[in-house]
């Protein structure tokens, strides 16, 4: 690696503490366990924000949620699933009428068909049960990994893999524990530095910091308890 003399120091707010040449930077593994018992310290029983009763309302809940926010989807699906409770329901259901339905989470007419596709595929191939593998869950219209970790984590308890979505994404590049931008990729390499045991609470802590605290334009530094450890160029101090 070539070596640089020091960088000068910032005048504008944004600064980044430390370099790569800190000795706990990037995945070292005192950074990574320090880094998730603060986690633990700030969000110790956080869950997916998505409202459901059952594994097939989180399904549908995510399929929904793709370039829309939760609080939008639990709003649709409040009257959603009183009117399409089963797999069967939306299966049958009028496409027209549930493209009304689901209008305002965006991209409304995929899905409808993602939802409709991934319904009667439960019912033809699953005996009406939402699948239990990644296999599985992948062969379902409108679902890729993202959405299988979350149905897979969160109502089944199976930790299969990290849910990584734009928040994910953000924060673990901030945070220095990926260095690529292409989420199956980031996906593995978080997999391979957190312990299995935390990768469904992890993704659900990183999210809820990434809306509370590490918002994307304005990161709120000030009031984030990871701060001492994070040496991002988006710092703002």
């Amino acid at each position: 690696m070539k070596t640089t003399s020091p960088a000068p120091k910032l005048r504008t707010r944004k600064s980044g503490r430390g370099s790569r040449r800190n000795p706990k930077a990037g995945t070292d593994p005192k950074r990574v366990r320090a880094i998730l018992a603060k986690l633990d310290e700030a969000y110790p029983g956080v869950t997916c924000a998505l409202k459901h009763r059952n594994a097939f309302e989180l399904l549908i809940a995510t399929i929904l949620s793709a370039q829309c926010t939760d609080i939008r989807v639990n709003e649709v699906t409040k009257t959603l699933f009183k009117k399409y409770p089963t797999p069967e329901a939306l299966a049958h259901a009028n496409p027209r009428e549930l493209e009304a339905e689901i209008r305002p989470t965006g991209f409304f007419r995929n899905k409808t068909k993602s939802i409709q596709g991934a319904s009667k595929k439960i019912l033809e191939e699953f005996k009406g049960a939402v699948p239990r593998t990644m296999e599985q869950l992948l062969t379902l219209p409108g679902v890729a990994r993202k959405t299988a970790n979350v149905v897979l984590g969160t109502a089944f308890g199976i930790a299969s893999g990290v849910v990584v979505d734009t928040h994910v994404m953000r924060l673990s590049r901030r945070l220095d524990l990926t260095k690529n931008s292409d989420p199956k990729k980031i996906e593995m390499d978080l997999m391979r530095i957190i312990p299995q045991d935390k990768w469904i609470l992890f993704s659900h802590q990183l999210i809820w910091h990434g809306r509370r605290v590490c918002q994307a334009r304005r990161p709120l530094c000030l009031e984030c308890n990871l701060e001492p450890l994070c040496y991002s160029k988006d710092k703002i101090i």
